[in-house]
């Protein structure tokens, strides 16, 4: 847990463009972590949450439907508090209304093409819940299991929830029992740490993020798109009419892809002379991380809201990151609040391997061995611009 602590304060600290809300603070005021009850499915099962607190006014709710972030609360410049991510008030809702509400997503995050993929010359076919492809691990991915919370705790001014998931082999077609745990780690500087590790006993892939929709202006407010995004990404990797990869990793340059600085959302998704938007109905696609892989978590995406303040950063050590404007949300759905969510109501921020890769060699690889364990991880920093 140490280990956690430290190296989540290093990159708030790190943190130079916004202003940082709250400052220092001592042990005796350090984050906290209560469990409570988050209601129960339409079957009678039991739903947890734990809410984990800091001194600065950001707070994060995880529940074991889906070890999903049921709610991130940040304070604007004025410090009025509001949460930020897109969901529902009860937990039956995720399950009788699905759509991916800050759920954990696995075991591969994204689409597979015909949700199928080779592994040491054995092919493998996953549910096909995406048209053509598999999407987001499946019909009954990670984000529709009922997690076990395996410790709730205070550190060293990190509070701290990790959730445990069992994955047996054949699980959706995956092949390999895959042991996961999702650790969510939050401080009193406004980092919302996850660390995602999974254990398997046969070869398999796994590729897992959170997919969290946020509006800095507070969930059910308009302008989301008129918020101002930043990406650190020279190229993406364009789509084909089944928004699966072209294989092409095209440069960001001269297209609406490129947000290396800050540029409002609502600029290009409705820009339809270039074929990527009008595929995507917006953006749906991964951008290419400048810095790759890496050993510690780098900036993947800025999201600021210039009306209240509130800034978002996107840390990972993930080679890219999805980014979907909330293309297919058509009013259909109505979230926290009595929210009726509505095109591009919120924006996803995922960090994770290329969509596909299983499938495409030029990508890099998904596989995980015995004894050669998953890791990723990915930070929610909540600042303020002033």
């Amino acid at each position: 847990m140490r280990r956690h602590a430290r190296l989540t304060t290093h990159f708030v600290a790190a943190a130079c463009a916004p202003v940082l809300v709250g400052g220092f603070v001592s042990a005796a005021e350090a984050a906290t972590a209560k469990r409570e009850a988050f209601g129960a499915l339409s079957d009678g099962t039991r739903i947890d949450a734990v809410v984990l607190t800091g001194r600065n006014g950001v707070s994060a709710r995880v529940i074991t439907l889906g070890a999903t972030l049921q709610a991130l609360n940040a304070p604007d410049r004025a410090g009025k508090v509001a949460d930020v991510t897109l969901g529902y008030d009860d937990a039956a809702s995720y399950i009788d209304r699905p759509n991916f509400w800050g759920q954990t997503v696995g075991r591969y995050a994204n689409r597979i093409a015909g949700g199928r993929f080779t592994l040491d010359g054995k092919q493998f076919q996953l549910p096909l819940n995406d048209k053509t492809n598999s999407l987001h691990g499946g019909t009954t991915g990670f984000d529709k299991r009922v997690w076990r919370i395996s410790d709730v705790s205070e550190k060293n001014g990190v509070a701290r929830v990790a959730m445990t998931l069992t994955s047996p082999a054949g699980d959706q077609g995956y092949p390999g029992t895959l042991a996961v745990t999702v650790t969510y780690m939050l401080d009193d500087r406004g980092a919302l740490t996850i660390d995602y590790d999974a254990r398997t006993d046969a070869p398999t892939i796994v590729n897992m993020t959170n997919h969290a929709l946020f509006n800095m202006a507070g969930e059910g407010q308009p302008g989301a798109l008129a918020q101002r995004m930043t990406i650190p990404a020279s190229r993406y990797t364009p789509v084909n009419a089944a928004l699966i990869p072209t294989g092409a990793l095209a440069p960001v340059a001269g297209t609406p892809f490129d947000f290396r600085t800050a540029r409002a959302i609502d600029e290009v998704v409705r820009d339809g002379r270039d074929p990527q938007i009008v595929i995507g109905r917006g953006i749906d696609h991964n951008f290419v991380l400048d810095g790759g892989r890496s050993a510690e978590p780098k900036l993947a995406v800025r999201l600021e809201d210039p009306g209240s303040g509130r800034v978002l950063e996107v840390l990972t050590d993930q080679p890219g990151v999805q980014v979907y404007t909330g293309n297919f949300l058509d009013g259909a759905l109505v979230g926290k609040s009595g929210h009726l969510y509505r095109m591009g109501d919120g924006v996803a921020l995922e960090p994770q391997l290329f969509p596909d890769t299983p499938n495409q060699p030029a990508f890099g690889s998904a596989r995980v061995d015995p004894g050669k364990p998953y890791h990723h991880r990915m930070i929610y920093r909540v600042s303020v611009a002033r």
